[in-house]
């Protein structure tokens, strides 16, 4: 059973850095890319960044590109997105997700990752 556990969030001054974590268990993560998505109230679900498998390619949404960089860990079956340069825009619940991808993680829809990851909250204030 594919299981993601986020972890990391946090109420950080406005500039600061968080790192987000995202645990996985129950499946071979190198075989699976894995997203990281945001939610803010009232918004739609934003897709921050993906990491696809096999060549673990990377893609970055023009929100956070330059600011946010995903990586993976395959052995310690972790999947991380560094985050610098926050801002109060950036507060929202973080989630992960994970899907068995044929094409590099971009070309999908957040509807097309199957497994996710019960949330972190970011708060961006001073």
């Amino acid at each position: 059973q594919v299981q993601l556990v986020e972890s990391g969030g946090g109420l950080v001054q406005p500039g600061g850095s968080l790192r987000l974590s995202c645990a996985a268990s129950g499946f071979s993560l190198g075989s699976y890319a894995i997203g990281w998505f945001r939610q803010a109230p009232g918004k739609e679900r934003e897709v921050l960044s993906c990491i696809s498998s096999g060549d673990s390619s990377t893609y970055y949404g023009d929100s956070v590109k330059g600011r946010f960089t995903i990586s993976r860990d395959n052995a310690k079956k972790t999947v991380y997105l560094q985050m610098n340069s926050l801002k109060p825009e950036d507060t929202a619940v973080y989630y992960c997700a994970a899907e068995r991808l044929a094409l590099s993680c971009w070309l999908y829809e957040d509807k097309e990752f199957g497994s996710w990851g019960q949330g972190t909250q970011v708060t961006v204030s001073s």
